[in-house]
């Protein structure tokens, strides 16, 4: 369901487009790396139009080659640009020792590294290291990427921050802070979760005309980057003649005694997304008060699981895990639920709780989907949460592969991955989000869309996109600082109706 140019790719998956491209298309490298100066020059003079005096650090690759380009595009339209090397540009090969000769017949000088720390730049561009790096950032490299950060001007990285990974969005060992990235051929994963959305900054993509076939070969294990029109893809407007029962009951489980504000916001969520009917099955301290507020949820107490066992026969979209806590009773509720064939969101101490099931024995189902954030994940996985965020998108297939659920990772750049490895990030979503209750309004929406005939995947996919786009809208309001899950809840409509739903 995503344009081809939506796609994201590892940097091993993006050098066999570049190969196809060159090889199989007949496209010249140096054609490419003179669109992706061009680019470059047009991105800065469009992102930074009174920057009259550039910086461009280049590094011993084709990285490097396309800042030799921009400098001799962008000295050519009248900037006063610096060049600085990290090595000498004689060692250079191939089409970024053409493009440093194109360099110096248009008269352009090389500074070696150090640079001169007195020069005043009005911006510095980074083509230092691109997409290659696969260790630690060390030696002369380290210290320029240092002295790039301390800059007292704006930053644009040339296809990746030097020093974050392509593939997972950590760096590696340090990386250039950039406020503006442009990438090129393909959007590499990493920019887009973890720590890359914070050293990329805005990202502008440009495919350098490469035709799509060039990516054929590399689609298979290719991700999708989530935009707004998934959502009017997968619903559809409702037909006038129609009643409550075709759009779902959820049956939120949860809400220990304490936690009764997990799942009357999971149920308001759930309301705000569609469903037709939500049940709140949670403890009896706090039944009777619940929904004071929001009358049209329904409510039963939870003495034990006999009293859960006796409702499920009926046809429930179940979420489990808001409030629930991990005493014998949440226990209890918990392997009731799982005992079904109901369709289900597992969030929060349902997933706490599940990680200890999986002590005693392997467990996997169908028609789930599971909601960690990185602590959880790195549970159900048995590893350490730096683990886990090492390696997002790879943590997120491998517990969809484990437990055959569709899986969301919570986090900068949510990672949405099925059984079959296929994965999709969020880019959408803000800090203001890292609140109290901002799970159990996800939880809600999944379960919704669930309850309206999604499948686990498109449920999870649409969810995660409409709850970021729901956050990104209520900041937009009422600013990242103080905003609450309840926000999130109340801008889902307006989400809604701009998928024209």
């Amino acid at each position: 369901m995503s344009d081809a140019n939506c796609k994201l790719y590892t940097a091993k998956q993006v050098r066999g487009i570049d190969y196809a491209a060159i090889h199989e298309l007949g496209i010249a490298g140096y054609e490419l790396m003179c669109r992706a100066g061009q680019a470059i020059v047009d991105v800065a003079g469009a992102r930074f139009p009174d920057a009259r005096r550039w910086l461009i650090m280049c590094g011993p690759g084709n990285n490097g080659g396309d800042g030799y380009v921009a400098a001799r595009l962008a000295a050519s339209a009248g900037i006063d640009v610096t060049v600085c090397s990290l090595v000498d540009p004689r060692q250079l090969k191939g089409d970024a020792a053409r493009a440093y000769t194109d360099w110096q017949v248009r008269g352009g000088e090389v500074l070696l590294w150090p640079v001169d720390q007195t020069g005043v730049y009005d911006l510095a561009l980074d083509a230092l290291l691109g997409t290659g790096i696969d260790r630690t950032v060390s030696g002369e490299f380290r210290g320029a990427i240092a002295w790039l950060n301390q800059l007292d001007c704006p930053r644009m990285a040339i296809d990746i921050p030097s020093g974050l990974n392509a593939d997972t969005g950590c760096p590696m060992g340090c990386a250039v802070r950039a406020i503006e990235t442009v990438t090129f051929v393909g959007r590499k994963r990493g920019m887009y979760t973890a720590d890359g959305a914070d050293y990329c900054g805005h990202i502008t993509f440009n495919d350098l005309g490469v035709p799509r076939e060039a990516a054929l070969n590399s689609a298979q294990g290719a991700g999708d980057l989530l935009s707004g029109d998934f959502l009017g893809q997968c619903l559809k407007r409702r037909r006038r003649n129609t009643h409550k029962g075709r759009f779902g009951h959820v049956l939120v489980v949860g809400g220990i005694g304490g936690m009764s504000g997990a799942v009357r916001l999971c149920g308001e969520a759930a309301l705000r997304s569609g469903a037709g009917k939500v049940t709140l099955a949670t403890d009896p301290v706090h039944a009777a008060q619940v929904n004071l507020g929001r009358p049209e949820l329904m409510v039963k107490a939870m003495h034990d699981a006999a009293e859960l066992a006796s409702v499920l026969g009926a046809d429930y979209t179940l979420a489990v895990g808001p409030g629930l806590g991990q005493a014998d009773w949440s226990r209890a509720l918990l392997d009731t639920c799982m005992d079904t064939d109901a369709t289900m969101v597992v969030d929060a101490d349902g997933l706490n709780l599940l990680a200890q099931r999986m002590q005693q024995g392997h467990f996997k189902r169908e028609n789930w989907v599971l909601t960690p954030h990185p602590a959880e994940a790195a549970r159900l996985l048995s590893c350490r949460v730096d683990e886990v965020q090492s390696d997002r998108v790879g943590a997120a297939i491998e517990i969809a592969r484990r437990f055959g659920a569709s899986v969301v990772l919570k986090g900068c750049g949510s990672i949405v991955a099925d059984p079959a490895g296929q994965y999709a990030i969020c880019q959408a979503g803000n800090p203001g989000m890292a609140t109290a209750g901002s799970g159990d309004v996800l939880t809600g929406v999944i379960a919704a869309l669930l309850g309206q005939g999604l499948s686990c995947s498109d449920a999870a996919r649409a969810g995660v996109l409409a709850h970021a786009m729901a956050g990104d809208l209520a900041a937009a309001n009422l600013g990242e600082l103080g905003l609450i899950a309840g926000d999130i809840t109340d801008a889902l409509p307006e989400i809604w109706v701009s998928a024209d739903l």
